[in-house]
């Protein structure tokens, strides 16, 4: 964003460019264009650490789908992709030692869940099973709900397991014992996502129709919003019972009347835990499983994130236009946090008008969240698979490299002014004239007294470091272009007899005005057009009026104004018409000067937008013209028999110009035009020709001789 200082005051219409302006960021997507490390950016344009982020586990799988954490403060951690021979569970304990506790059939692990006696169970898919894993890595099925894809696990207070499943859209619940049956049907392709709220109901989110629904232990269901977006990749309930759900995807097409979704009857399926085979610490020589295909594989639209209130009451709390967000958790405050991609963002909610993007780590997707009682929060990527640690303390520092300032030509940095809160923040700028910060820009550089001590050139960069508790929320970097002179393009004269409107006082005094942007925008109205568009108004006829018009520029944007001079071509004066005229034409009175060739100089000067010992002008001399004033001259005015009828003759000739049109009338009647006796009207001079018939009494014979300057000459002769 940038902003003018107020150093000059500008009248209405009046542009002002070489004066002291301000590249100001102060609006979260002047900061977003910048590149952050370890800082936090919140929604309303502040800056500050943020938490501290540590690489804890690099598993070396393509994706990461789901975390846990037992009792103990061991994390259980599932991962996969695509080619992927088997499944992973890996384990880490609390002092941070891995290892893959067991290897499933299946391409990826979905979900994870931890009962009351921190047992392990994994689901896997595609085929989905859910899987029971014993410390020492042994695995057994658990449960095999006939699914494709199990997609979620919660546990309820009493101990029963369930599970979410597509592309049949069914909830199954397991008890204890591992019988299982389908407890639920939610008439949909996919059970996406699954929480339990204090009550024991279901939270659930589905995919295709985006809905989210409440199921009661009883397994009544109640759709509690249909949302815009197709699928619900993640549900959370607040210690206040409020509900979030994240929703992704654009639907084809506006979604029918939501299906009540209905109780299934219980069938039970009996299972038993069945022993298979798995291999612990190794990876065995298996053909690849068949591909995952996902419920959407291309999703476009971005994401948003809806609160539903503990009255039922729904709203969009949150919404980006390309993020997807895949987990959902909260902070040890309670606060919401979204764990996103294709950019690696994790963004929290502050309130119902602020959100913070926390931070950014390296792979693309951010996949599920687990928090602790101390106030860590773990998350799981994808795209490369790694699990990261969270705060709960902030960085020790972090720096905003902003993106790079054009100030439009060669210019002059002035003083680096900030709006800080808390905590201590240094600066450090680089100039340059290529686009990119490239190694041939100037170093970084520490402010000199608060000023930039970049060398003056075109670009400008910023580096500003935050430590201790330190808030950034603005940043004004002050600048002045070097003036450039004005450059007139073109200059003509107009035909002569011909006039422009009368022009404006010169820079006579005006109101200022000030636009103001619309509410809740902070970015400033767009500068109005350059006044030069090359046209001009349409001139009048004036006799012995003549114009010229210009087309100038000045690269800076400032005001012009214009100095009109002339002088004979044979003269070495240049003689005043006008001074200060603010238009791009003028128009004066040509019978002022005697006839002759004559040459104008425009000069324009941009003093109207600088001081007086900073303006510079240009100038341009048109090409010679011509001053015509005189009419011809009629002369050898006669008349002789020629048989039938009498002849009149006469010779006109003009000083300067060619002649014209010229014509006759014969007692007052019409004008007829007349040719010269060598038919073309080409010279300075002809001889003319007029047959009048005999007989006609008293007749008298008017002629008329104009140049191409339209001044006329007549004269007469009377027969008898």
């Amino acid at each position: 964003m940038l902003r003018v200082f107020a150093v000059i005051l500008c009248a209405a219409g009046a542009a002002c460019a070489v004066e002291t302006k301000a590249w100001q960021q102060a609006e979260m997507a002047d900061f977003e264009k910048g590149n952050l490390a370890r800082l936090s950016l919140r929604s309303d344009g502040r800056l500050m650490l943020a938490p501290a982020l540590k690489e804890v586990f690099d598993p070396s799988v393509t994706f990461l789908w789901s975390i846990a954490r037992d009792s103990k403060g061991n994390l259980y951690v599932g991962g996969g992709g695509l080619g992927a021979s088997k499944a992973k569970l890996f384990a880490i304990d609390a002092q941070g030692k891995s290892k893959i506790l067991a290897e499933l059939d299946g391409m990826a692990i979905q979900a994870i869940a931890i009962d009351s006696q921190d047992r392990v169970y994994a689901a896997t898919t595609p085929d989905g099973k859910v899987y029971r894993v014993a410390n020492s890595g042994k695995a057994e099925l658990f449960y095999d709900p006939k699914a494709k894809y199990i997609w979620a696990l919660a546990f309820s207070k009493a101990g029963d397991l369930f599970v979410a499943t597509g592309d049949q859209g069914e909830i199954h619940r397991v008890t204890p014992s591992a019988r299982g049956s389908v407890f639920f049907r939610t008439e949909e392709t996919h059970a996406r996502a699954l929480a339990v709220d204090a009550g024991g109901n279901l939270i659930v989110g589905t995919d295709p129709s985006g809905l989210i629904l409440r199921i009661t232990p009883a397994g009544e269901g109640f759709v509690l919003y249909q949302a815009p977006k197709r699928e619900i990749t993640a549900v959370a309930v607040a210690s206040d019972g409020t509900i979030y759900a994240a929703g992704v995807g654009n639907k084809q097409q506006p979604p029918p009347p939501p299906v009540a979704p209905t109780a299934a009857p219980v069938t039970p399926t009996p299972t038993g835990p069945a022993t298979v085979n798995v291999t612990v610490g190794g990876r065995p020589n298996a053909p690849p499983p068949p591909t995952i295909s996902g419920p959407a594989p291309v999703i476009t639209g971005g994401s948003e994130i809806y609160r539903i209130q503990t009255d039922g009451y729904p709203r969009k709390a949150w919404s980006h236009g390309q993020d997807l967000v895949y987990a959902l958790a909260f902070d040890s405050r309670g606060r919401l946090v979204a764990g996103a991609g294709n950019h690696g963002n994790i963004y929290r909610l502050d309130s119902d008008h602020t959100y913070t993007r926390l931070l950014n780590v390296a792979p693309t997707q951010v996949t599920g969240f687990c928090s602790t009682p101390d106030g860590m929060l773990y998350a799981v990527t994808g795209n490369i698979g790694k699990v990261f640690s969270v705060g709960p303390q902030p960085e020790g520092s972090g720096t905003f490299e902003s993106d790079v300032l054009d100030a439009g030509g060669f210019s002059y940095w002035g003083r680096v002014s900030h709006e800080p809160q808390g905590g201590g923040i240094t600066f450090q700028t680089r100039s340059g004239n290529l686009n990119r910060a490239q190694k041939n820009w100037s170093p970084w550089a520490d402010l000199d007294a608060g000023r930039v001590a970049s060398p003056p050139a075109r670009f400008l960069q910023y580096r500003a470091t935050l430590s201790g508790q330190a808030q950034l929320m603005e940043v004004d970097i002050a600048y002045q272009e070097k003036n450039v002179a004005p450059v007139i393009e073109e200059l003509e004269t107009t035909p002569a007899n011909y006039k422009f409107p009368a022009p404006a006082a010169p820079f006579a005094p005006a109101n200022p005005t000030l636009n103001l942007t619309p509410l809740g925008r902070r970015n400033p109205p767009p500068a109005p057009a350059s006044p030069d568009s090359g046209s001009s108004p349409a001139l009048t006829w004036s006799k012995g009026q003549i114009g010229a018009r210009w087309l100038a520029n000045d690269d800076d944007g400032d005001t012009l104004s214009f100095k009109v001079e002339i002088r004979g071509v044979n003269e070495t004066t240049w003689k005043l018409l006008r001074d200060k005229v603010r238009e791009r034409y003028y128009s004066w009175d040509s019978t002022a000067f005697p006839d002759g060739k004559y040459v104008l100089r425009i000069t324009a000067s941009d003093a109207p937008s600088n001081p007086p010992d900073q303006a510079l002008t240009a100038s341009r001399e048109s090409d010679p013209f011509l001053i015509d004033n005189t009419p011809p001259e009629i002369t050898g005015f006669s008349s002789v028999p020629s048989g039938g009828k009498i002849e009149v003759r006469f010779h006109a000739k003009d000083a300067l110009s060619v002649l014209g049109k010229v014509e006759y009338s014969l007692n007052g009647a019409d004008w007829v035009v007349l040719e010269p006796t060598t038919r073309l009207t080409d010279s300075s001079e002809h001889d003319y020709r007029i047959q009048v018939d005999r007989g006609q009494g008293e007749t008298t014979v008017a002629v008329r001789v104009a140049d191409e300057y339209e001044n006329q000459a007549t004269a007469k002769i009377v027969l008898k």
